[in-house]
Formats: C-alpha cells, sequence, structure tokens
C-alpha cells in the first residue's frame, strides 16, 4: 500500500509539465516539504502551479509597464489565500481609533529619504513563522529603534513576551492583537524582556516574564493621525513620524486573489479549489519596483509591520520602506517599499504609532 500511495505520488507530479516538475522539486527542497499523504501532495501541487501561472501573468503585466512591482516564488507557495490570511495575518483592527496624543510639526523640511537601518537602529529581519503575532513584531521593532535613539543601544526584544503575557490588555497572542496594546502591557509591566532571554516559540505559551531580565520600557505611545502622509503643520504624519520619531509601527491590508471553485472527490474527501495566492505573500525581490495595489483596503487592516523609512523610486515614485516579519526569503530580503503619498494605499497611514521611552 505504502509503495503504491508513493507511485501514485510520483505519477502525479510527473504529469505535470518539466519546468513545472523541476521548479516544484526544487520548491520542496529548498522550503524542506514533506507532505502527509499522496492527495495532500496533489492539492499543494496544484495550488503550486496556480500561484505560479499568477507569477507569470503579474509579471507580463509588470515588463508591459501596467504594475510597478514584480513577483517571485518563495515559501508561501504552497498555500491558499485563506491559509495564508489565516497563519500570518494577526493585527485587529481599532475602528474609529483617534491620536492618543499629537507632535506638532515645525517648518522644518523633511529630508527626501530616510533609512534608519544605515543609522544602527533595525535589528535583523525576523520570522513569525505560522503564528499571527505580526503585531508583536511590529511592537517589538519600533520599540528597538526608539531605545536605540535614546541610549545607542541596539536590543533584540522578545515577541514572546507579549505573545504570553499581553493577553489582559487585549491582545490574543498567535490568534491576534494591536500595537497600541502591546504598548500599554510593556508600560504597566514597566518593561519586556531581551530576546535572548525569552526567544520566540511561534505558538501561546505561559507567562514567564523575569523583570531582571528587561531590555526596554516605554512610558506611553503616540498615535499619528489617521491617514496622514503629507507633512502638515498641525498633526503629526508618517514621513514626520519616520523622520524625527524612528522606525513606527504600521497596519496593512493584505489584498487577495481568489481563483474559482471546485469540489472534487480524493478517498471519500472533498477539496477545494486553491486561490490564486496572496499577491502581498508572493512578493520576492521587489528591488525593481514599488508595490502598488488598487484591490486593496485603506480601513480594513489585518497585518502589522514596521516603518523604517521612505525615499523616492525613479520607476515607482515615492515608497515607504517597510520591515516585515516573513524572513529574508520574502521581498527584498524581508524589507518591501510601498507606495507613499498615494491615497494611503493599502493604509499603511490608517492606524501607525510610536512608543515614548
Amino acid at each position: 500500500m505504502k509503495f503504491s500511495a508513493v507511485l501514485a505520488c510520483l505519477v502525479a507530479v510527473a504529469a505535470a509539465s518539466p519546468s513545472l516538475r523541476l521548479n516544484w522539486n526544487k520548491f520542496k527542497a529548498e522550503h524542506g516539504r514533506r507532505y502527509a499523504s499522496v492527495q495532500e501532495e496533489r492539492y499543494r501541487l496544484s495550488v503550486f502551479e496556480q500561484n505560479q501561472q499568477f507569477i507569470d501573468d503579474h509579471n507580463a503585466r509588470f515588463e508591459n509597464g501596467e504594475v510597478t512591482f514584480t513577483l517571485q516564488m518563495n515559501q508561501f507557495g504552497d498555500m491558499t489565500t485563506e491559509e495564508i490570511v489565516g497563519a500570518m495575518n494577526g493585527f485587529t483592527s481599532t475602528p474609529g481609533r483617534r491620536p492618543a496624543a499629537v507632535l506638532r510639526a515645525d517648518e522644518e523640511t523633511l529630508p527626501k529619504e530616510v533609512d534608519w537601518r544605515t543609522k544602527g537602529a533595525v535589528t535583523p529581519v525576523k520570522d513569525q513563522k505560522q503564528c499571527g503575532s505580526c503585531w508583536a513584531f511590529s511592537t517589538t521593532g519600533s520599540l528597538e529603534g526608539q531605545h536605540f535613539l535614546k541610549d545607542g543601544k541596539l536590543v533584540s526584544l522578545s515577541e514572546q513576551n507579549l505573545v504570553d503575557c499581553s493577553g489582559r490588555f487585549g491582545n490574543m497572542g498567535c490568534f491576534g492583537g494591536l500595537m497600541d496594546q502591546a504598548f500599554r502591557y510593556i508600560k504597566a509591566n514597566k518593561g519586556i524582556d531581551t530576546e535572548d532571554s525569552y526567544p520566540y516559540e511561534a505558538q501561546n505559551g505561559h507567562c514567564r516574564f523575569n523583570a531582571s531580565n528587561v531590555g526596554a520600557t516605554d512610558t506611553g505611545f503616540v498615535d499619528v493621525e489617521h491617514g496622514s502622509e503629507r507633512p502638515s503643520t498641525s498633526t503629526t504624519t508618517v514621513s514626520e513620524a519616520a523622520q524625527r520619531a524612528g522606525c513606527s509601527a504600521v497596519s496593512l491590508n493584505h489584498p487577495t486573489r481568489l481563483g474559482g471553485k471546485f469540489w472534487r472527490r480524493e478517498s471519500g474527501k472533498r477539496f477545494k479549489k486553491p486561490g490564486m495566492g496572496v499577491m502581498l505573500a508572493l512578493l520576492r525581490d521587489t528591488s525593481r519596483g514599488v508595490y502598488s495595489d488598487k484591490t486593496c483596503s485603506s480601513t480594513h487592516l489585518d497585518h502589522g509591520v514596521l516603518a523604517v523609512g521612505y525615499g523616492a523610486d525613479e520607476n515607482g515614485g515615492d515608497f515607504w520602506l517597510v520591515k516585515n516579519s516573513w524572513n529574508t526569503s520574502w521581498g527584498n530580503k524581508g524589507y518591501i517599499k510601498m507606495s507613499r503619498n498615494n491615497q494611503n494605499n493599502c493604509g499603511i497611514a490608517t492606524q501607525a504609532s510610536y512608543p515614548l521611552v
């Protein structure tokens, strides 16, 4: 029975085109994929094939000047839209939020570009894995930068501390959370432990905070004015926060591309046709352009990231430099250039904030 199952799997893969078969085997080897059954591998191959087709079609549009960025296969290639959103997106939006504080702008002209990585204020790209803890990584990234600006020391902080311990402030660990709620926890808790003392586990656990291992704390936070990207004389904008206050915790809408549906029977079970994959998830090596998507929402936010700077691209226009928490195989070594001054595309300026130290 085991031999026949393996043979059936080999036949299914062999039926694919030579190039698809080569790419599939390369993908499995690169990302260490092992599937529980023949049916599962067939299904994952079909997801992979549709995602690859979506990538090819999109990149053809890039060559024709229809879009401003390219896509490439990465670790999400065998996952459907629903799976990626369910596993990776953990930001819980707060409708109708108002700024808790406003840092007024002066007449100073903001520099044309800012990159806090070059100042030493940004820790290496991390990996949240299949846990909806993006909010925790956005929180630590912003506080790591603020802590560096205050005393010149870059200390990696513990996302797991937030996942395990900030529940009474409204966060739900791998099931979602909010950066402002994490900032409140850190203030009330009088600190957050270092990454080294409380390493990431990508799952909910019991709280093991140890005050002797605190790496940083905050005294509150600033909510940036809703939707503000351009300089203003009355409110703090994301640009001003990025230039004056360092790395800002921001959130995005994660646009989806869904395919049609069909049902089939495999060993008595029904399988859903895979979606076309999530465009944002399939970004890799985006140095050729700036991410912009007319289909994403500026209000329905579901993914927390970190704005570490901004600038302008000769091909894609103004951009935000954004650090994600999907490891270095995603985007441009874990970063992405997202469209800036473009009607708050994907909601990057809808719910931005940064901690006070």
